[in-house]
């Protein structure tokens, strides 16, 4: 509900809220140039001010200080209104008052968008749906956190993801008052907010005299320029008008003969609270505030086109569902946690054969659940993938937190599905954690937990069956995986090793894509991807795409790929056929979990086998040469030393500070684990000082450098589990 009531504003008002957060951010300028501009004289008194000013102008009418310090000055010439900016030091005319023609446009688009009370409703509308955008924004940034207290914590996920939620982090508070601000204004204008209290003015009665100098009235002499907001002066042929002096404290009236005080009130607490308001939207008196909240509104153009993009991902990954039930009315909710989108597709699968046979179904992501909305179900049914090791895909954020939190368990059964590949360590961990946190609760089980590999229809077939048998309807699931949009590649080079060691292994490049532009726009080409996103290959004869670990960017001008070939594997063995000229289909998967990342932190990369992939291309990217420690093993150096030229090389010009390998098939065996205790002191060292950790390779690989680290980092009170919260220990382990 929160993403619904976050999304359709950000999308339906997107035009609006550019307008006015760029004539906003804009508009900031202006107080500070203005400050910076005027002239100061506070050091005057009001009475040597309206002195200097009405010996230049005798006819002097009204003297204003704006917030800025500007003094401007007005009166009647020849029977002409006349105004202008005055110099304090000498009362005499420097400039115009009249607004900047620019400024006064552009003060009219942000309030009005040039069309009048019409405009200021629609801007309102825009103020309203920022509001609205900001408060669940705030909500959806916390809860992907794990909680307000974890508001800054790590991120993960595509990068337009990150930069959306960093945005957001830090420009939440000025948003949120800026938009709360230009509601107050607006209510004020159209005269919707109460007339608050005033101070009620008694009448004044002056001494019937005309002619005291303003450089003698006491009251003049003891108010410095720097609390007057406005000074009028009486008309001299009018015995009986005064002279209005407005301050900060509030508002006086002086005997234009003896300069006495004859009344004054003290400005409302209402009062107070609208001037505050001003100034908080405008800048004026505040010009720094102004300028930070203008800032703070040049990240909406930039949230608005990543909070786009990931729709527009999200949107095209989701099938289209077919007579999808609301939420209210359905019998079945179908909650999917999907993060490349192939488990959308089973979804649609079992929300089409359920529908055939007489349930109204309501299919929706994991994130977005929500017991109290689901009034006539019977059931839930939760497919999910894992993403990583054991991480809650994209659409799932935020699930396993609602699910422990809920005050009572639900009446309603439930059943778990889980996708994956069973050579990854973290086989279908998310929805078996989803699964033990049910029971846990308390929830009722409609099948039992079980899973589907590589995304098998026949694994998929037979949950439908169980699942039907309890349902007591006849559920035949014939699904058909939809083949991904993919591209040819082909095959430029290609390098052996291994075959003395009976691990044929090969480093494999071929040239990037072409596609058309229209879709490296939509993200989806080749047109950006870096070391460690995952190319999916698919073999002939299958629409099940295989992961491979990219071992370059796309500044290399290559699409390159470490590969083992494994007995009877499908993939494995078509991609060791290929020779240079050759093409195979494939096309592209961000891994953001596992990117090295633009800042400076020093790198120790631990990699064995085809593991050095990724690594490599970490290293062939570190163009600005931060520290980086490789830990790379092999069998034998003579026949498996992936990468060993390079790798000779980049040390040489500065992108690997340092080399250690560790061989098993040599005279003395020893693995990565044995190389990271040997240099034990220095890696605890490092990771004490911000060193990121990456692992890559086999998972009994990963398991030994696990254990490794454990015992390094004991004396310094860190553990792989503490840097893996921190975001400073990652893995790609298959």
């Amino acid at each position: 509900m929160i993403r619904l009531v976050h999304r359709w504003p950000g999308l339906v008002a997107g035009l609006l809220l550019l307008v006015l957060s760029l004539s906003g951010a804009l508009l900031s300028i202006f107080p500070a140039v203005e400050r910076l501009s005027s002239v100061q004289a506070d050091a005057l008194s009001t009475a040597e001010l309206a002195e200097r000013i009405q010996a230049v102008h005798p006819g002097v009418e009204q003297i204003r200080r704006r917030s800025s310090g500007r003094i401007s000055a007005y009166w009647s010439e020849n029977g002409v209104p006349r105004a202008a900016v005055m110099d304090p030091a000498s009362g005499r005319e420097i400039a115009s008052t009249d607004p900047n023609p620019f400024e006064r446009w552009l003060t009219r688009l942000h309030r009005s968008l040039l069309f009048g009370d019409a405009g200021r409703m629609a801007m309102a509308a825009g103020a309203a749906a920022m509001l609205v955008l900001t408060v669940s924004g705030a909500v959806l940034v916390a809860r992907r956190a794990g909680g307000w207290r974890r508001w800054f914590s790590p991120l993960r996920g595509p990068f337009a993801a990150r930069l959306h939620v960093e945005l957001a982090r830090i420009a939440v508070a000025g948003l949120l008052l800026s938009s709360a601000t230009a509601l107050w204004m607006t209510a004020s204008t159209f005269d919707l907010l109460p007339d608050g209290p005033s101070s009620p003015v008694a009448e004044v009665e002056g001494s019937g005299r005309t002619g005291m100098p303003v450089a003698g009235m006491d009251i003049l002499k003891r108010t410095p320029v720097s609390e007057l907001r406005s000074l009028s002066f009486p008309d001299p042929a009018d015995a009986t008008d005064v002279f209005t002096l407005k301050t900060e404290r509030g508002t006086g009236h002086l005997d234009q003969g003896t300069g006495a005080l004859l009344a004054w009130s003290d400005p409302s607490a209402w009062q107070r609270v609208s001037e505050t308001i001003d100034m908080l939207h405008t800048g004026r008196g505040a010009a720094a505030l102004g300028l930070v909240l203008g800032l703070m509104a040049l990240s909406v153009p930039v949230m608005a086109a990543t909070g786009f993009v990931l729709w527009f991902k999200g949107w095209r990954a989701r099938p289209r569902i077919r007579g999808n039930a609301a939420a209210g009315r359905a019998e079945t909710i179908l909650l999917v946690g999907s993060e490349g989108g192939s488990t959308w597709g089973f979804a649609a699968t079992l929300h089409a054969a359920l529908s055939a046979a007489g349930q109204l179904v309501h299919a929706a992501p994991m994130s977005s659940f929500e017991p109290a909305r689901y009034r006539q179900a019977r059931r839930i049914l939760v497919l999910s993938a894992t993403y990583g090791d054991s991480a809650a895909p994209a659409s799932a954020r935020g699930f396993l937190d609602r699910l422990k939190s809920l005050p009572a368990t639900p009446s309603v059964a439930l059943a778990i599905l889980g996708f994956g590949d069973r050579s990854f360590p973290g086989y279908c961990a998310f929805a078996q954690a989803v699964a033990d946190v049910a029971e846990g609760r308390g929830w009722r089980t409609l099948v039992p937990f079980m899973t589907v590999n590589r995304q098998s229809p026949q694994d998929f077939a037979r949950w439908g069956w169980s699942l039907g048998t309890v349902m007591g309807l006849e559920l035949e699931l014939v699904h058909q995986p939809v083949r991904p949009t993919a591209f040819s590649l082909t095959l430029v080079s290609r390098r052996d090793y291994g075959a003395e060691v009976q691990a044929p292994t090969a480093i494999l490049r071929f040239a990037p894509p072409k596609p058309p532009f229209w879709l490296r726009l939509t993200g989806r080409g080749f047109g950006r991807f870096v070391a460690g996103d995952l190319l999916g290959v698919l073999p002939e004869g299958s629409a099940v795409a295989r992961f491979y670990s990219l071992a370059s960017g796309c500044q290399d001008g290559f699409i390159e790929i470490v590969v083992r070939k494994h007995p009877a594997g499908l993939c494995s063995g078509q991609l060791f056929e290929l020779q240079p000229g050759d093409t195979v289909s494939a096309f592209l998967r961000q891994n953001s979990g596992f990117h090295a990342g633009c800042d400076a932190a020093p790198l120790i990369l631990v990699g064995a086998g085809t593991g050095i992939g990724p690594l490599a291309g970490f290293i062939r990217a570190n163009v600005r040469r931060r520290p980086i420690r490789l830990f790379f093993g092999m069998r034998h150096p003579d026949s498996d030393f992936l990468y060993g030229e390079e790798l000779e090389g980049w040390r040489r010009n500065g992108r690997l500070q340092q080399l250690a390998t560790a061989c098993s098939r040599t005279r003395q065996p020893s693995y990565v684990q044995d190389a990271l205790c040997g240099e034990g002191a220095e890696i605890a060292r490092m990771v004490r000082k911000g060193a990121r950790v990456m692992v890559c390779g086999g998972r009994d690989m990963a398991a030994g450098v696990s254990d490794a680290l454990s015992d390094i980092l004991a004396p310094t009170g860190l553990t792989p589990a503490l840097l893996r919260a921190e975001g400073r220990y990652v893995e790609d382990v298959f």
